[in-house]
């Protein structure tokens, strides 16, 4: 499967590592020109920057917290100032920080909430004021088939991932008439880093419960997530595409 995204400009947020990454790296090698963001991780986004020096010239990394408003604002500012239009924007920005809600600390709720839905709402906010003025634009946030199901240890992240999809939801109905799509991809169990600190035998029980046996790789993410940005996905809008082997 292949996909021409040249002369377009993809947004990435939490674009240098694990899954991020890879969707950065599909759409560098599909054309596009890549502005890869992070947060707090240098020498991850320095690795990402070395590992696709080849595609120098298409590439730019910014590093902000998508969960501070003033800072999303200056990134997009100078994303049209250095780059002009853009047509793409991915969020796969987010964190986790696990405990039972009778445990929990007030600050790993409010941490959580302010980077996975917050950073959505304000990444999506001000992508849209700019895709409106062109009436063409993909938005993909990547969310979590958690804020359907529920995992103990992690209330704070289901929420936020379910409070992606109602955003999602809402958000695509207020701007279809500008062209704009808004969609969710729903990985189940990807094997990157975002999973290393599940203890194994946790691990085995996960994959017992997927059908395919086997945990997603990258790749099995960043199909999907290409093609729900492609203009060949102009009638899909609102939805969830889960990527769970079946979970």
């Amino acid at each position: 499967m292949e996909f021409d995204f040249k002369g377009q400009t993809v947004l990435v947020t939490g674009g240098t590592r694990g899954i991020g990454r890879a969707i950065s790296e599909a759409f560098l090698k599909a054309g596009a020109k890549v502005i890869a963001a992070y947060r707090s991780n240098d020498d991850e986004a320095k690795k990402f920057e070395d590992a696709n020096s080849a595609h120098a010239e298409c590439l730019d990394i910014y590093k902000f917290d998508v969960a501070n408003y003033e800072a999303v604002e200056i990134f997009y500012k100078d994303v049209e100032s250095k780059h002009g239009v853009f047509q793409v924007v991915v969020i796969s920005s987010g964190i986790r920080v696990d405990s039972i809600v009778g445990m929990m600390k007030a600050e790993d709720w409010n941490n959580v909430i302010n980077t996975n839905l917050t950073g959505t709402f304000n990444l999506c906010k001000l992508a849209v004021q700019y895709m409106m003025r062109q009436k063409y634009g993909r938005i993909i946030a990547l969310t979590s088939p958690i804020g359907k199901f529920g995992f103990a240890g992690q209330a704070n992240y289901a929420a936020s991932k379910a409070g992606q999809v109602a955003l999602v939801k809402s958000l695509s109905k207020e701007v279809a008439s500008r062209k704009i799509t808004v969609n969710c991809v729903s990985p189940g169990f990807i094997d990157t880093d975002f999973i290393a600190d599940l203890p194994d035998e946790q691990k085995d029980a996960y994959k017992k419960q997927i059908p395919l046996k086997r945990f997603g790789t990258t790749q099995d993410v960043t199909y999907p997530v290409l093609f729900l940005a492609s203009k060949e996905s102009s009638y899909i809008t609102g939805s969830v595409l889960e990527v769970t082997g079946g979970l």
